[in-house]
């Protein structure tokens, strides 16, 4: 089958939406996790917290804008929109203090554990509001976009870019941010206001670039019905490798989810790597580029071909970091790791969008958030927490406590990959009969 070519412009929106919209779940997923341990002492707990109630708020977002966006046949208005209230959300954070919230709220020196608590409440709550418009735009209008503008012969491609933009985001983050003293709120303002100006001005810039084809059609003017079109057993029986698929990402996902939102305070507070930046760049550059170029393998070789190498990547990237603390063992095992996260990512991801309906792609994006975000973004946190629950602590200048992190997040994330070759062997079956 000939491959069909994509445009130019479209090949710019990809890169440049993608890369801006990880910049900012970067933000969300792994800033928030180091903002509220360093400003406001969170425990493991609460950090599982913010990521189980994100998830869930991107699993309820992405399901309703989805299904209005199929309805409508637009995506451009709504990747646009979201994008520039994304970005006002992201600046919002720049507005809790922990000065301003005591001197309001608890005026005694003696309730400075209190005023910290409410932070992260406050911080909690808008990161909510950040995914809701986070969501609208990426989650639900961005990706149903991508599936809509690309078809079974540049899949794979589009994907393995797609899936090489959290490294470079990571990269593009933590290295332009890396001289900021991360113990100052002045840096966190700093920071907030700098990617939350970058991604309105996307949003400005999309309704410019952006090509959007139309898709609606009369099955989709149905928008309560369709909110829940992927639960139907009618439609879960006419696409069971999509929800076997589907159920790969949340096993995969949820082992990611055990470590990653401790990921770097591991590196920062167990390791003491302060420069980790430094160390960590090489290898989200090599994984990135290994992703973007890795995509492709899934169109031609097909998913069973694809998919094994990464995972046995993710798994020995596991095993290195559990065992050494050293610097080149640990760049090692990360490099190998984040080449088998996104590589996998990109096949699993390349796999669902060549499975799902053309026509329906927004009603399905919320059936991919609950594979990829719900149940891991709930489970992954809470199951690391829990490994954690008997970690080490420090005693911070104000007299507080905070946990640091251990090695043991990446015994429990190998355990639970081994549970996605449980779901491989039957969807490597469906597809070998097809």
């Amino acid at each position: 089958m000939q491959k069909t070519k994509l445009s130019k412009k479209f090949y710019l929106s990809l890169v440049i939406f993608s890369l801006v919209g990880q910049v900012a779940w970067v933000v969300e997923n792994m800033y928030l996790n180091v903002f509220i341990y360093k400003m406001f002492h969170a425990s493991a707990d609460q950090i599982s917290l913010m990521v189980a109630a994100s998830a869930v708020t991107a699993t309820v977002t992405t399901l309703l804008i989805g299904a209005l966006s199929d309805k409508f046949g637009k995506r451009k208005i709504f990747i646009c929109a979201g994008y520039i209230l994304w970005g006002i959300s992201i600046l919002g954070f720049g507005l809790i203090r922990l000065e301003t919230v005591q001197g309001l709220f608890f005026p005694m020196v003696s309730q400075t554990a209190s005023a910290m608590s409410l932070c992260v409440t406050l911080t909690i709550a808008l990161d909510c509001l950040m995914t809701f418009f986070g969501s609208s735009a990426n989650d639900a209008c961005f990706n149903a976009w991508l599936t809509d503008s690309t078809d079974e012969t540049n899949q794979g491609a589009a994907e393995g870019i797609n899936a090489m933009m959290p490294l470079v985001a990571i990269l593009v983050v933590f290295g332009g941010f890396m001289s900021l003293d991360q113990g100052k709120a002045e840096s966190w303002t700093l920071i907030f206001t700098v990617i939350g100006a970058v991604v309105v001005a996307l949003g400005i810039a999309g309704f410019f670039l952006i090509e959007e084809k139309t898709v609606k059609n009369e099955e989709n003017s149905h928008y309560f019905r369709n909110i829940f079109y992927g639960f139907r057993p009618s439609v879960i029986k006419e696409n069971v490798p999509l929800y076997v698929t589907l159920a790969a990402l949340a096993v995969f996902n949820i082992s990611i989810q055990i470590f990653m939102p401790y990921l770097i305070l591991y590196y920062q507070v167990s390791l003491g790597m302060d420069d980790y930046v430094l160390i960590f760049a090489p290898a989200i550059v090599v994984a990135a580029v290994f992703t973007g170029l890795y995509g492709q393998v899934f169109d031609k070789k097909g998913f069973k071909t694809a998919i094994i190498p990464t995972l046995a990547l993710l798994m020995a990237g596991y095993v290195v970091l559990y065992f050494f603390r050293a610097t080149v063992p640990v760049f090692i095992g990360s490099l190998v790791m984040m080449c088998g996260y996104l590589g996998t990512g990109a096949v699993l991801g390349a796999m669902i969008r060549d499975r799902t309906p053309k026509a329906k792609s927004g009603m399905f994006q919320g059936l991919r958030i609950v594979g990829q975000v719900l149940i891991p973004g709930v489970i992954g946190p809470a199951i690391g927490a829990w490994v954690l629950r008997g970690a080490d602590t420090i005693v911070n200048g104000d007299g507080t406590t905070s946990f640091v992190p251990n090695a043991d997040i990446f015994l429990a994330a190998f355990v639970a990959i081994l549970a996605v070759w449980i779901v491989l062997v039957p969807l490597f079956k469906l597809i070998k009969k097809k």
